[in-house]
C-alpha cells in the first residue's frame, strides 16, 4: 500500500525549544503516519525514515527544519517506509552521484569477475603437447626454476637478517629517581 502525504509539522514543533526542533520534526512525522497509516498500538518503531528525507530534515540544521513536507509512505508488512517525494536540487544531484558512483562499482565488480571466470578456464584447459617429446627442454626449465626460487630465498633470508639486525637493541638500565631532599 503506497500513499502520499503531506505533513505539516510547524505547530508540533513551535512549542518546542530550539534545540527539539528537528528532532520533533521526525517524531511528529512518525506519529503523523503511525494515525494515518493505522499502525497496531501506534508503534513508532515500525516506521522507518528514508536517508534521503532524513537528510533533507537535517540539511538546516537542528532548529530550523522545514515547515511542511511531501512524502510517499510505502507498507511493507508492519513496517512503514517513509519517502521524499520532492527532492530539493542540492539532494537530486548527490542521488544522481551516488546512483552513478554505485553503477560503476557494480560494472567493476563484473569485469573483475568476467576476467576471473577467463582465468579459471585457462587454467581447466589442457597444456599443450610439447614438439619434442623426448622432454630435454622441460627439464631445462625446471632446473631454472628452482635456481631462481634458491636465490629468491637466500635474498629474502638476507633482508630478514638485516631487520633483525637493526631490532636488537641493548637492554636500557633502569633509571632510579634521586630525591633531592636526600642528596643534602
Amino acid at each position: 500500500m503506497e500513499r502520499e502525504y503531506v505533513i505539516p509539522l510547524r505547530e508540533k514543533s513551535r512549542v518546542v525549544a530550539r534545540y527539539k526542533k528537528t528532532p520533533k520534526a521526525i517524531k511528529t512525522i512518525k506519529e503523523f503516519l503511525a494515525k494515518h497509516m493505522k499502525v497496531e498500538n501506534r508503534d513508532l518503531n515500525k516506521i522507518k525514515i528514508d536517508k534521503d528525507l532524513n537528510q533533507f530534515l537535517w540539511a538546516r540544521g537542528i532548529r530550523k527544519h522545514p515547515h511542511k513536507i511531501k512524502v510517499k509512505a510505502i507498507k511493507k508488512g508492519e513496517n512503514i517506509i517513509v519517502q521524499l517525494v520532492d527532492y530539493p536540487d542540492n539532494l537530486k544531484f548527490k542521488k544522481l552521484r551516488e546512483e552513478k558512483a554505485r553503477k560503476a562499482a557494480l560494472e567493476n565488480i563484473e569485469s573483475k569477475k568476467g576476467m576471473m571466470q577467463k582465468m579459471k578456464e585457462s587454467l581447466q584447459k589442457p597444456e599443450e603437447k610439447d614438439e619434442n617429446k623426448d622432454g630435454v627442454d622441460d627439464k631445462k626449465e625446471i632446473a631454472e626454476k628452482e635456481k631462481a626460487t634458491v636465490e629468491a630465498n637466500q635474498k629474502f633470508q638476507k633482508e630478514k637478517a638485516k631487520q633483525a639486525k637493526h631490532q636488537t637493541e641493548k637492554p636500557k638500565k633502569a633509571v632510579k629517581p634521586v630525591r633531592v631532599a636526600l642528596q643534602k
